[in-house]
C-alpha cells in the first residue's frame, strides 16, 4: 500500500515548479521543486526502499502537480474557444495532464537502480530528467512546454543556453537538485568525503561558470539595423472568422499600417492568420497589399492561410507571406494537434465540437524551407507553436539574421499561457543569440534582444502598434552545431557512467552510503 504523504509532497513539488515560470518568475521555486522531488527519491540512512513502481508513482504525482498548475490554460482553450461543456473540459484537461505526467514519469522507473552510490544517483537523476523533457518533445507529436530551464532566462545559468539550450539548463538544475537532496538525506559517509566534495563542487561551479559564459557573444553583430513596426489588432477569437467581422479586421490592419508608414519603419509585421481569408480567395486584397508595399518601399510580412491544389485535392497551409520587393511564402511545419489538425481524423472528427475547430484542417509545409527576406534582412519564420521546439528553431535560424515568430494567443484567453509562450520565445533568442520579433493578435507582441531581454513590448488585449529596432546577426552558437543529439549523447554517457560507478566495489573513500542499499 502506497503512503499518501510522499505522493502529496511530490504533487506539491510539481506545482512549485510552475512558480518559476512566467508570470511569476520565482526561479528559486524551480530549484526547490526539483530538490524536493530528488529528496523523495534519494538514498540515505533513513530513506525508504523504493522499487521501480514506487519511483514511477512519485514521478507521476510530481507530473500531475506540474501540468495541472502550469497547463491550466488548456481548460480555457477547450471550454471558451472549443465550445465544450465545463464537464467535458475537465475530462479533456485531465486526460491532457495525465498523459504528460506519464511521459515525465516513465524514465524515473530506472532511478531505483541507482540508489546505492551518491554519484550514481546524482548522474542518473539529472540524465533521467533530461530524457523526461526530451520524451515530451516528440512523443505523440510533442508538447515541449514547462521545461525547468525556462525559469532561468535571467539567472546565471542563462549563459549555458547557447551551448546546451533549455534542455541542458534543466539537466544542470536537476544535477544541483540531486546533490542538494543527497546532502539533505545525509547520504554520504562524511560530508568531507571525496564524493561529497566532488559533487558539491560540480553543482556549485556550474552557476558562476554560466555567468562567465553569458559574456560571450557567440554570434557576430553587423551594422545592418532595421526599424520594424508590429500591428496588434486585438481581434476577438470568437469573431475572427465571422464573415460579418471580416471588413472590420481588414480595416484595423490597414489603418494601423498607414500610421506606421509615417514613423520611418522598414518592415511592417502582422500576426498569424491576420487576414480572415484564404490567400487565393482574396486576389484584389493580395494585389493591393503588394502594390502598397512597393509604392511605400516598406515590406510587409503577414500570417495568412494559403490554399493550393495537390493530387487533385485542396490543401491549406498556415503560412507567412512577404509582400514588397520580393513576394515569398513560408508554410508552417509543426502543427498543433486538434487546433490545426485532428489526429485519427476519420475516427474522431465530428464526435464532439472541440474536434471541429475552424482551423483544424491545416496541413504541414515541407522541410528545408529557406528564410524569408524583408527589409534587406533574412528572417527565420516560426509560426506560433513552432517557437517552442528548440531543435526546430536551431535548424531554421542558421542562415537567418533575425528570428520571427507570428502567433495568435487569443486561444489562451486571459490565462498564464501567453506569458509562458513569450518566455519560451525569449529562450530561443538566447539559444541562437539573435534578435527575435514576436507579432501576435492579442499579445504578447514584443522584440527580444539576443540575450533574451524584452526591449519593446505591447500590453495584452489592446489594439496598438509597436515600433522598435533589430540588428542583423550571423554565426552559429554551439547548440546550433551539436543540436539535440549532442545532448542525448551526453545524457546517455551520464547514465552509462552511473551504471559503471554503481557496480564498483564500495569503499570508504567512495563516499558509500551509511545505510544498506536497496
Amino acid at each position: 500500500m502506497r503512503k499518501p504523504l510522499p505522493a502529496v509532497a511530490a504533487a506539491i513539488a510539481g506545482g512549485l515548479m510552475t512558480l518559476s515560470f512566467a508570470p511569476y518568475n520565482l526561479w528559486l521555486c524551480g530549484l526547490l521543486s526539483l530538490g524536493l522531488f530528488a529528496w523523495l527519491l534519494a538514498p540515505g540512512p533513513k530513506a525508504p526502499k523504493l522499487s521501480g513502481k514506487n519511483t514511477f508513482w512519485l514521478a507521476l504525482c510530481y507530473g500531475v502537480g506540474l501540468f495541472a498548475t502550469g497547463g491550466s490554460w488548456v481548460y480555457v482553450s477547450i471550454t471558451d474557444f472549443g465550445n465544450s461543456s465545463p464537464l467535458l473540459g475537465v475530462i479533456l484537461t485531465g486526460a491532457f495532464v495525465g498523459i504528460l505526467a506519464v511521459l515525465l514519469a516513465l524514465p524515473f522507473v530506472l532511478i531505483s537502480r541507482f540508489r546505492s552510490k551518491p554519484i550514481s544517483f546524482a548522474l542518473a537523476f539529472a540524465a533521467l530528467w533530461f530524457f523526461s523533457e526530451w520524451l515530451r518533445t516528440w512523443m505523440f507529436t510533442g508538447f515541449p512546454w514547462l521545461f525547468a530551464g525556462y525559469g532561468h532566462i535571467h539567472t546565471w545559468l542563462a549563459g549555458w543556453a547557447p551551448i546546451v539550450s533549455v534542455y541542458g539548463i534543466g539537466l544542470l538544475l536537476a544535477f544541483t537538485a540531486a546533490v542538494m537532496a543527497l546532502f539533505a538525506r545525509r547520504t554520504f559517509e562524511s560530508w568531507k568525503s571525496p564524493s561529497a566534495i566532488a559533487l558539491a563542487a560540480v553543482a556549485l561551479l556550474a552557476w558562476p561558470l554560466g555567468l562567465l559564459l553569458n559574456n560571450i557573444q557567440w554570434t557576430e553583430a553587423s551594422d545592418d539595423t532595421r526599424t520594424i513596426g508590429l500591428v496588434q489588432a486585438n481581434i476577438p477569437q470568437e469573431k475572427k472568422w465571422l464573415p460579418e467581422f471580416r471588413g472590420e479586421t481588414i480595416r484595423r490592419y490597414q489603418s494601423a499600417t498607414q500610421d506606421l508608414h509615417s514613423q520611418g519603419v522598414d518592415v511592417i509585421i502582422w500576426p498569424e492568420a491576420a487576414l480572415p481569408l484564404l490567400y487565393h480567395q482574396a486576389p484584389n486584397l493580395i494585389e493591393a497589399l503588394q502594390d502598397n508595399a512597393l509604392n511605400t518601399q516598406k515590406d510587409l510580412i503577414t500570417g495568412i492561410l494559403y490554399d493550393t491544389e495537390r493530387d487533385h485535392r485542396r490543401v491549406i497551409h498556415n503560412s507567412a507571406a512577404v509582400f514588397g520587393s520580393e513576394q515569398q511564402l513560408y508554410h508552417k511545419r509543426h502543427l498543433v494537434p486538434f487546433g490545426e489538425y485532428v489526429p485519427l481524423e476519420d475516427w474522431i472528427r465530428g464526435t464532439i465540437e472541440f474536434f471541429n475547430l475552424p482551423t483544424s484542417f491545416i496541413r504541414p509545409g515541407p522541410e528545408g524551407q529557406q528564410p524569408l527576406t524583408a527589409g534587406g534582412l533574412s528572417w527565420a519564420p516560426l509560426i506560433c507553436y513552432e517557437i517552442v521546439y528548440p531543435q526546430l528553431v536551431a535548424e531554421s535560424s542558421g542562415d537567418a539574421q533575425v528570428l520571427l515568430t507570428l502567433s495568435n494567443d487569443a486561444w489562451f484567453g486571459d490565462s498564464i499561457g501567453p506569458l509562458q509562450h513569450m518566455q519560451m520565445a525569449q529562450m530561443r533568442a538566447l539559444e541562437t543569440r539573435r534578435y527575435l520579433v514576436r507579432g501576435t493578435n492579442t499579445g504578447v507582441t514584443a522584440i527580444v534582444s539576443p540575450d533574451g531581454v524584452i526591449t519593446e513590448q505591447l500590453p495584452q488585449f489592446e489594439q496598438a502598434t509597436l515600433v522598435g529596432q533589430v540588428q542583423a546577426r550571423s554565426g552559429l552558437t554551439p547548440f546550433m552545431v551539436i543540436g539535440i543529439w549532442g545532448l542525448v549523447a551526453l545524457a546517455t554517457l551520464m547514465l552509462l557512467a552511473a551504471v559503471i560507478l554503481q557496480k564498483r566495489p564500495e569503499t570508504i573513500t567512495d563516499g558509500a552510503l551509511t545505510g544498506a542499499p536497496d
